[in-house]
């Protein structure tokens, strides 16, 4: 392979420059947070490059990683599609073709289930000669997560450099057993900052596990709360339908131990959901005079921000309902495999047209003072989702205050009292597993951020206009009135 410095063409370069600009703003509406991760790892333009990642929201997923690829490393990453986005008069379509996306066919796709993408391995081929950087979602197919104001992790690993010399195995007569192992170690390290599982149920226990280990309020990015999960469900993992008997006497014992922890976590966690309320509730639990007091002050605040944000509601509602209606009719246009996939990508564009729509219309309304409107209209809107924002979580944490209240005082002790012994045996798992017995400290060293807190009441008033400011404190909070800790059933 020729590493080379011709650059890309400038009309695909220029286009995609175009739609990371236009886009980068409106992912950081749609989503909450966006955490980017080992930027630095990322060769530079002139070393040819294959991004792979995993795949959950269609066209979303390419957008977020051109706009996570900073522009000084690479100003050019060639994407890939699979074949039936194009060819179509919609704005995804222009939007994809213009961007110089590689069209893939997929056999499931047609008929007889045969595709040739010589054409495709061809162009991706010559864009890596002259040093580009292409994109390929090894999964060829996303599964869709779409709530708004959601977080997202993307980071990127050491990259695995293949030369003639050093890998002589790769190159023809080929024996599929090498490109199998590596296929496999690309499935790794891509899996590694993802959370898989045979169940839902696991993930709900080792979500809870590692809440219990790091709670609410540690100082930890969004790849340290990902990993300390991913950690507790690697570790829960032989417990998942584990017959006793079918390992050595040890093993045997500590798969049993497991067992245990995983159906107390499980049965606490039922517990909680009953409740409708979070386990830091039965960490720090408060007394009545407290709660009496803190209800009152969450309801005022939360009424006070509703009433604030309702005019701009106003002009974001054009906006919901377009986006709604518009997703509402695309999941009947075909099977959910390949429509549920791209629900993200429809509202984000349906959401930025009807924004700008509403945009135009405001200042044509107030054209008199259209040089005013023009920016204020947006800033409006923008400060509109923050006030809204935070009244929603201000009037969860009223519900949740008034279910303690409903719960009892000798319930919640009792409650209290068994998180304790939770919350030593999970410590002693997070022990056995390598993880850091001091996770609060441990955070702060490694740059860890605090979920919804900054220091200083200045930083704190500057930071709040800022578009990556975040008052939630769970990563696992988006803008719903209530929390999400249930699964599907597993079949």
């Amino acid at each position: 392979m020729v590493v080379g410095t011709v650059r890309a063409p400038a009309r695909a370069a220029t286009q995609q420059w175009t739609c990371r600009l236009l886009f980068k703003f409106v992912l950081k509406i749609f989503y909450g947070t966006i955490v980017v991760e080992n930027a630095h790892l990322i060769p530079e333009t002139g070393r040819p490059c294959i991004v792979s990642a995993n795949h959950c929201n269609s066209l979303t997923d390419a957008l977020l990683l051109v706009t996570s690829i900073p522009t000084k490393k690479r100003n050019m990453l060639h994407l890939t599609a699979k074949a039936t986005l194009f060819g179509h008069k919609t704005f995804t379509s222009w939007l994809i073709e213009s961007a110089g996306t590689v069209p893939i066919k997929r056999r499931k796709d047609v008929e007889d289930g045969k595709v040739d993408n010589s054409d495709a391995m061809l162009k991706l081929v010559e864009a890596l000669e002259i040093g580009d950087a292409v994109c390929l979602f090894p999964e060829g197919m996303s599964r869709h997560r779409q709530h708004f104001r959601s977080d997202v992790l993307v980071t990127f690993h050491e990259p695995l450099v293949f030369r003639v010399k050093d890998h002589p195995e790769l190159i023809a007569p080929i024996d599929y057993d090498h490109i199998r192992q590596l296929t496999a170690k690309m499935h790794d390290i891509i899996s590694s900052g993802t959370i898989n599982s045979p169940t839902w149920d696991l993930i709900r226990t080792a979500k809870l596990a590692a809440r219990i280990y790091a709670p609410l309020g540690t100082r930890m990015s969004l790849g340290d709360h990902v990993r300390a999960i991913r950690s507790f469900l690697d570790a829960l993992r032989p417990a998942d339908g584990h017959e006793p008997g079918t390992t050595s006497d040890g093993d045997d014992e500590d798969i049993q131990e497991l067992t245990r922890l995983r159906d107390d976590l499980k049965a606490y966690q039922d517990q909680l959901s009953q409740w409708g309320i979070k386990d830091d509730r039965i960490r720090h639990p408060l007394p009545r005079h407290t709660i009496l007091s803190r209800m009152i002050i969450r309801f005022l605040w939360s009424m006070a921000l509703f009433t604030l944000s309702f005019p701009g509601l106003l002009l974001w509602l054009p906006i919901f309902v377009t986006t709604f209606y518009a997703v509402h009719n695309f999941k009947k246009t075909g099977p959910i495999f390949d429509t549920w996939d791209e629900i993200a990508q429809y509202k984000l564009i349906y959401g930025l047209f009807s924004g700008l729509l509403v945009w135009f219309a405001a200042v044509i309304l107030t054209w008199p003072i259209a040089p005013f409107t023009v920016i204020l209209v947006p800033a409006f809107m923008w400060m509109t989702l923050r006030w809204f924002e935070d009244a929603v979580s201000s009037f969860r944490a009223f519900n949740t205050l008034w279910r303690l209240l409903r719960v009892g005082k000798p319930t919640l002790r009792s409650m209290h009292d068994r998180r304790q012994d939770l919350h030593s045996r999970v410590m002693n798992l997070a022990h056995s597993i390598g993880l850091p017995q001091d996770p609060e400290s441990y955070f702060v060293e490694v740059g860890g951020k605090e979920k919804g807190r900054v220091n200083g009441s200045w930083d704190s008033t500057r930071r709040y206009f800022s578009i990556r400011r975040r008052r939630k404190r769970d990563w696992n909070e988006t803008l719903r009135l209530y929390d999400k800790v249930d699964y599907p059933d597993d079949d």
